[in-house]
């Protein structure tokens, strides 16, 4: 049955309330209180770039009418709750305490399965707006670039979202034949077959080179605006994901050029601000657009007066904060005590919040009554990680090199690893722990290296977790079951194996 895209779509920063149909025809389909019509959306580039920002918008609002769906960032906490370095400290009032126990992936009929499905379609087919109107539009070139070089990126890092969801990891070593999900190009939600895997990476990296030629020379008004620079970080997370390590240490070191890693003050003190120097991508919440108790920082701060973070604080795996370095900075992310004395001034909690060791205080909302805070997607760290995992196959001393110019900057007394092989892989591999914790990386890192689930020895709640310790390297529950309402509206889609 032939699916028909109604003719609106998200623009705008003030766009909210979005809403979605249930129904099978209107599965993808969206209804904003304010919307434009296609053809209007690209008359101008001035147009365009309201698509561009309605984009840049729904990475934070609320979908399904449901707390716990809110944008990227309960995304993110759906793939940290999946690994073993998330620790949730009790069930709380229930929030992501299903997905952490592997529940939610793993049945077709249940909304947070379908929350990613969806969510990153809606951006990919808005995004095709852009693209595919954009020749058309009335104005300066360097504006039209500008947008489709921003909706170019926002597609491939979708796709590249997906496919790591949905699809079996990527072999190097292999034609990566199997299926990956449909490869969306134009604005419609006509029925389409799954692509391959390696279909769908070779489609990821034409619309990122394009969009890295196309970003040549723009000047973002902000981090929540895509550049050239996050063009080429999200090149290099694609490249590690296929084991293309040259790629991914050539891109990563273009990426991080003109980023600063931030300072020991700035880690503790203000590691939420998205005009923080090393941050290169991220989503900052006005006041008049917060989500309440939807936003991130009312699941994942240490502050916030929500229900969900006085009884239920997110905590570092024990076993991963024993390897600390007490002078690493990082160290004081994270409270083995749980009293949380040392939290920076004005970010107190109140005696009502329920203590437990080796709870975070990485996150800080803006107050207790006020759940805003910036929300990291891309950091220049993150790059100097992907550099040294990548050099470490292809040139060990250079990777070394790397690791210290990096680790010493959160530790003033690390030095020179000595570690050679498979040891020092094991360094940096504990390093991106330590440091993306909480950023939404775990799920997606544990994948791609064909590494088990391992939760077994440190501070999980086995009636939170329903007692999931283990899940075997290549299991098929590292594939997210595709949504049955996605199954129901496209006959062309075939499930993955159970």
């Amino acid at each position: 049955m032939k699916k028909t895209i109604k003719n609106s779509i998200l623009v705008g920063l003030s766009v909210l309330n979005l809403g979605l149909f249930s129904c099978s025809d209107d599965f993808l389909n969206e209804v904003p209180t304010e919307s434009v019509s296609d053809q209007s959306a690209t008359t101008t580039t001035g147009n365009l770039f309201l698509v561009i920002n309605g984009i840049h918008r729904s990475l934070y609002i609320r979908y399904q009418d449901s707390q716990g769906k809110s944008g990227i960032g309960s995304l993110m906490i759906q793939n940290d709750v999946l690994g073993e370095d998330f620790v949730m400290t009790s069930r709380g009032n229930g929030w992501f305490v299903s997905a952490s126990a592997w529940n939610d992936h793993t049945n077709a009929n249940d909304s947070d399965d379908l929350f990613p499905y969806r969510t990153y379609y809606r951006i990919i087919r808005n995004a095709n707006v852009v693209i595919n109107g954009a020749e058309n539009a009335e104005g300066p070139d360097a504006e039209r670039n500008a947008a489709v070089g921003q909706a170019l990126v926002y597609r491939a890092w979708a796709h590249f979202q997906l496919v790591q969801l949905f699809g079996k990891r990527y072999d190097a070593s292999s034609e990566n034949t199997q299926l990956g999900v449909p490869i969306r190009l134009t604005a419609d939600n006509d029925p389409l077959a799954r692509n391959t895997v390696e279909e769908v990476y070779t489609q990821i990296h034409t619309d990122i080179d394009e969009a890295i030629s196309l970003l040549e020379g723009y000047e973002r008004p902000n981090k929540s605006h895509l550049d050239k620079s996050v063009a080429l970080g999200l090149k290099a997370r694609v490249a590690l994901v296929q084991q293309d390590y040259t790629t991914a240490a050539t891109y990563a070191k273009m990426a991080r050029s003109g980023y600063s890693l931030m300072s020991r003050d700035d880690y503790f003190g203000n590691f939420n601000d998205y005009g923080n120097g090393e941050w290169m991508w991220g989503s900052h919440i006005q006041e008049d657009q917060t989500d309440y108790f939807g936003n991130f920082g009312a699941y994942v701060s240490r502050n916030y007066s929500s229900t969900n973070i006085r009884t239920n604080p997110k905590a570092i795996n024990n076993l991963l904060y024993d390897k600390i370095e007490p002078t690493d900075i990082r160290a004081k992310l994270f409270d083995p005590t749980g009293e949380h004395d040392s939290l920076p001034p004005g970010y107190e909690i109140a005696s009502n919040f329920t203590k437990y060791p080796y709870t975070s205080q990485k996150f800080l909302a803006a107050g207790t009554g006020d759940s805003r805070m910036d929300v990291p997607y891309m950091r220049a760290a993150e790059m100097y990680l992907i550099e040294a995992e990548a050099l470490s196959y292809t040139n060990e001393a250079s990777a070394k090199q790397v690791l210290l110019e990096f680790a010493s900057s959160r530790d003033p007394e690390y030095t020179l690893s000595s570690n050679s092989g498979q040891a020092l892989k094991e360094e940096i591999y504990i390093q991106r722990r330590i440091e993306l914790w909480g950023e939404g990386f775990r799920f997606y890192d544990l994948k791609r290296l064909n590494q088990p689930l391992d939760r077994n020895g440190a501070n999980h709640v086995g009636s939170v977790i329903n007692n999931v310790y283990d899940v075997p390297a290549g299991d098929n529950r590292w594939q997210w079951l595709i949504p049955q309402d996605a199954l129901n509206a496209n006959p062309l889609l075939e499930q993955n194996p159970i």
